[in-house]
């Protein structure tokens, strides 16, 4: 038995990595079939709408997407605006899901359940690589139905999968009878969810971007009823590696994040708590009663919400019938746990990476997106672009260019820039140039770089519309932030 080349690819998630998949197998003649458990594309991004991204819109579209959009005749947003989940889902992930090379071939409010060859278990090893894989899923009516697919591409993301409160892992104890008043991810504090916020006592947990972006709606939220009292716990005691890094953030809206939070912490507006490590959690009248280990010591702290910031993981359980290799520690993919392991890397670039870093010992199948990532934080966007745009050339045959490289990242860090608050946007530093240029190169910064790259004399340091033409592959938005 061989596969039928006819058959569609699955791609499981119509979110901004999974429909730039479409879009990549759509330019190359390959039909996907796109399965989105939601009742629209961009599930995952609209529980986030409210958030505004760290770079504008020039970074935020995947090319081959881009490509079929102009196509039909749309008008990309202003490449300068830094744009909101919502209108990241409105403006780009809609239109693009509406073309008529995706549309038909799009399942809304399709569950994926399994994924497996068909006709063999994980167990049997014979013509594996000959079988077409069967998708088993849960239609929008409840109907449990499948799909014969040469590959696979999974891009569900781990938006659905947030880590617990409890610092071993596991909810900490009375965590999930208390679920109605916790939230995890970022909640929209300053919109639909104001009532449940304002005038009241808050514990956030977490200490990456998602958990500074809480803390400061909630900042927002104390100008206009300041009886609201913001705790911020962080796990380990680590606030200056979290708010400094020097001024090294080639996102200058990610920059201005962490140095934002830090003026707050100055100013007595946020109670920091660190380390601070929850034990349990319990439902007294009105409020929640926290014990923990503040610093080694007990410690007890009411509160009226909770908001778990603490990153994601991945959901593995329909995959248990293929055979995927994963790192014991960060679940990600071997060959990219190295690159991307928080025990290891506190920021900087990772290098992009493709079909070799990614392969799964079941061929034809591959993770990919935030959830290629594993356990390990800061995924963005523009990774799983470059990501998708390999694996597509991979199963498309073209092997060459599944090997090159489209990208070059961003370093991180915090990097001065303009304050940003709510829904406040940034503009770049004048002096940032883009951030600081890679070490091999004979540079003073990134705009430089590529100026006299392009045969230029240099970016002229300084001059704010230099900074604002950095080269067009830097400065990605982030998926979750």
């Amino acid at each position: 038995m061989t596969i039928d080349a006819g058959l569609p690819v699955a791609v499981i998630g119509a979110g901004p990595v999974g429909l730039a998949a479409a879009a990549h197998l759509v330019s190359r003649g390959l039909r996907p079939v796109v399965f989105e458990r939601g009742d629209a594309v961009g599930a995952s991004v609209r529980d986030w709408g409210h958030v505004r991204v760290f770079s504008p819109w020039r970074y935020n579209v995947d090319e081959a997407a881009r490509a079929l959009l102009q196509r039909a005749g749309w008008r990309a947003p202003d490449p300068d605006h830094l744009p909101t989940g919502g209108e990241i889902v409105r403006d780009y992930l809609e239109p693009l899901a509406a073309l008529p090379d995706i549309a038909p071939n799009l399942l809304l409010g399709a569950r994926v359940t399994a994924v497996t060859r068909q006709g063999l278990d994980k167990v049997t090893s014979g013509s594996r690589g000959e079988r077409p894989f069967s998708v088993r899923y849960v239609d929008r009516g409840g109907e449990e139905r499948k799909l014969s697919a040469r590959a696979v591409i999974d891009a569900s993301g781990t938006w659905t999968s947030p880590n617990p409160l409890g610092v071993d892992g596991l909810p900490a104890i009375g965590e999930t009878a208390a679920a109605g008043r916790i939230a995890y991810g970022i909640p929209d504090v300053t919109g639909n969810a104001r009532t449940d916020y304002g005038r009241k006592r808050i514990l956030v947990v977490g200490s990456g971007h998602s958990a500074i972006n809480v803390a400061l709606a909630l900042l927002e939220l104390q100008e206009a009823e300041p009886t609201t009292q913001v705790f911020w716990a962080l796990r380990r005691n680590r606030i200056e590696k979290l708010l400094g890094g020097g001024l090294n953030d080639q996102l200058p809206a990610r920059g201005a994040l962490g140095l934002a939070a830090k003026r707050a912490i100055d100013q007595g507006r946020l109670e920091m708590l660190a380390p601070f490590a929850v034990e349990s959690v319990a439902v007294r009248g009105d409020s929640l009663a926290v014990d923990a280990l503040l610093g080694g010591s007990p410690f007890s702290l009411e509160v009226d919400r909770i908001v778990v910031a603490t990153g994601f993981r991945p959901d593995l359980s329909f995959l248990r019938e293929l055979r995927i290799e994963l790192d014991p520690a960060v679940e990600a993919p071997p060959a990219l746990s190295p690159l991307i392991d928080p025990n290891l890397h506190s920021c900087g670039t990772v290098p992009p990476h493709g079909i070799d870093e990614l392969a799964h010992p079941e061929p034809g199948f591959v993770i990919v997106g935030s959830k290629s990532y594993g356990r390990a934080p800061t995924f963005l966007m523009a990774t799983g672009y470059e990501q998708v745009r390999s694996v597509v050339a991979e199963i498309a045959g073209d092997h060459k260019a599944a090997r090159e490289v489209h990208l070059v990242l961003p370093e991180t860090g915090v990097c001065s820039a303009g304050p940003i608050s709510g829904t406040a946007t940034v503009s770049a530093s004048g002096g940032c140039c883009g951030g600081p240029a890679p070490a091999e190169v004979d540079a003073c910064c990134v705009a430089d770089a590529e100026a006299k790259a392009e045969g230029q004399a240099g970016c002229g340091c300084g001059d704010q519309s230099a900074a604002q033409q950095t080269g067009r592959r830097r400065a990605p938005a982030e998926v979750e932030p």
